[in-house]
């Protein structure tokens, strides 16, 4: 499976696509999608959806795990995000592809082990678990990386127990 993970932001918005199979992830592509600071926000948000409709083409993901919106303090900024968020879900609607959304917490926890890790050491367990010679660069990317990496562990388990409910009810039906 082919996961695209996003991490959204308006003057940087990470990505990563990984593949998944079983157990294993490799790291396809990642990267940070910018937008100059003095550009007009309209401009900023149509550059990221073309961008990102882009990598959404070229790499044909699967589906996708996009980070939940994080208001902490800062109204502002979290009104921002929120609208690369909109521009996030209008490039996965188009694409059709099936997405996840999990906490920066959640992300944390499934890729380090803890909710409050680090930044540094989300980097190392995501250059650690896609067999990358250096961690990931921008932290945007790496970020990204790790939700992607979540996200694919989510699917998997959500399919694992599609199946077993799957099953499960055609031994139901056999005994009636």
């Amino acid at each position: 499976m082919r996961v695209l993970g996003i991490d959204p932001g308006t003057a940087r918005l990470g990505w990563g696509v990984i593949d998944q199979l079983g157990g294993e992830a490799r790291a396809v592509d990642f990267g940070a999608l910018s937008t100059p600071a003095g550009m007009a926000e309209p401009e900023r948000l149509r550059q990221l959806y073309e961008e990102l409709s882009r990598i959404r083409e070229t790499y044909r993901p699967d589906a996708a795990a996009v980070e939940k919106l994080y208001f902490g303090q800062n109204s502002r900024t979290a009104m921002i995000v929120g609208q690369a968020r909109g521009i996030v879900m209008l490039v996965l609607a188009q694409g059709k592809l099936p997405y996840v959304e999990m906490s920066p917490a959640e992300v944390k926890k499934a890729v380090v082990g803890y909710g409050r890790a680090e930044k540094r050491q989300v980097q190392l367990m995501v250059q650690r678990l896609l067999g990358l010679d250096a961690y990931p660069k921008p932290d945007d990317a790496a970020d990204a990386l790790a939700i992607a990496i979540c996200g694919a562990e989510f699917l998997r388990f959500q399919s694992l127990v599609s199946w077993r409910e799957q099953v499960l009810e055609g031994h139901h039906d056999r005994r009636d």
